[in-house]
């Protein structure tokens, strides 16, 4: 029994939603391999920490001892997923679906073990369903179910165009769950519909329906909202090693414990000793290292995880300026004002990010601080140039 509630309590980590935990508990109890989902269009391959959330659960369960299903929606990814689209998503082609799926697998074996992982894909079961097959998976919902759906509903009532063949997502990402008679599904908050649809067709076929287990949008850097690279406050996993850790390094020590919590794979005892020691006086900063090295290491190796923390001391604990930054001319005429200066050389996207910073107290010269964004620099001006903690550039002024 301690062996289950302990189990129980790592599967939920971190979790938003389980339907149903009492389910859970029960197919726990019998103490056989359960086969656990996740299925992923192969729509976005480039994976950032965000992405890994939910991988990570997956993770979990395999070092516990289940089926891990990591199932790749090679047919499902050509009708595409109108999770929280507000238009018809244009489908993918049978190439872009393949080249993708591809890199998705190469990326989520920094994270699973790839001798624990059982790859599907559901064009395997979808293609011969036929049409006669697909008008049968049709049969089992109303029109009037499917528009329970939020962003269906949010669409129909815009006046915004909804594509017939996106009513049937949800019924084949449930179908899934049939053909691989799945007894757990893992899925992010946005997904319950799709996810319950599976226990629905399972029920109908006669299955034990699968528990659901829904995990959060990981917040940004900004701590604000989710990751996401257009929010540019994303942590991907193919970054350099040195740029993980400087970005690991740059959020909240409040942000700190939710990393730990959907990020690390550190006993969940040994987090709460991390809070411990920081309650008794310990710097944040130390137990940040500590988790930023964990997730380089992941994916990286140790010594890349080494060097970036080493990387770290130079770079900002004692105020070094790396030897790989970018060198550019700028063009001055008759004097070129400081704002200005920094957005032609890329450190800031705007004069009003540049007077901002400077305000700040964030931008520098050769490691002084520059006070005033109006400053104006002449012809024959030669410096290393520095927005915050990660932006440099040695400009000369011609």
């Amino acid at each position: 029994m301690a062996d289950l509630e302990k189990a129980l309590a790592e599967i939920k980590r971190g979790t938003d939603e389980i339907l149903l935990e009492a389910d859970l508990v029960e197919k726990l109890k019998l103490g056989k391999p359960l086969k656990v989902k996740l299925g992923a269009d192969p729509t976005a391959p480039d994976i950032h920490l965000g992405h890994t959330v939910i991988l990570n659960k997956l993770r979990t369960f395999q070092e516990l001892g289940h089926e891990v299903i990591f199932l790749i929606g090679d047919f499902t990814g050509m009708v595409g997923d109108p999770t929280g689209k507000n238009s018809t998503r244009p489908p993918l082609t049978k190439e872009q679906v393949a080249k993708n799926a591809e890199t998705y697998k190469e990326q989520v074996y920094k994270i699973l073990d790839p001798a624990k992982t059982r790859i599907e894909f559901n064009s395997s079961w979808l293609e011969p369903l036929g049409a006669a097959g697909m008008i049968r998976l049709g049969s089992k919902q109303t029109v009037a179910r499917m528009m329970e759906r939020d962003d269906f509903k949010k669409r129909y009532n815009g006046g915004q165009a909804i594509a017939i063949h996106e009513f049937m997502y949800p019924l084949l990402q449930g179908y899934d769950s049939v053909a691989l008679e799945a007894d757990v599904e893992l899925g992010g908050t946005d997904q319950k519909f799709n996810l319950l649809m599976g226990r629905e067709l399972q029920k109908a076929e006669g299955q034990r329906p699968q528990t659901v287990i829904m995990m959060p949008l990981l917040e940004g850097l900004d701590g604000v909202k989710k990751m996401s690279k257009s929010a540019n406050n994303y942590i991907g996993i193919g970054e350099p090693a040195n740029e993980m850790f400087g970005k690991i390094m740059s959020i909240s020590d409040d942000l700190m414990w939710r990393y730990f919590e959907l990020l690390s794979f550190r006993p969940l005892d040994e987090v709460e000793g991390f809070k411990q020691r920081i309650a008794e006086g310990t710097n944040p900063r130390d137990i940040k290292i500590a988790l930023a090295k964990e997730i380089i290491a992941r994916f990286h190796d140790e010594a890349a995880a080494e060097g970036a923390h080493q990387e770290f001391i130079n770079r900002f604990q004692k105020g070094a300026i790396p030897d790989d930054i970018q060198e550019m001319e700028i063009a001055a005429g008759d004097g070129i004002g400081l704002a200005n200066l920094l957005k032609e050389a890329g450190l800031v996207s705007s004069t009003s990010e540049a007077m901002r910073m400077v305000k700040q107290g964030a931008a520098k010269l050769d490691g002084d601080k520059l006070a005033d964004a109006k400053q104006v620099f002449t012809v024959g001006t030669v410096g290393v140039f520095q927005v915050g903690k990660r932006k440099f550039a040695k400009l000369t002024l011609v």
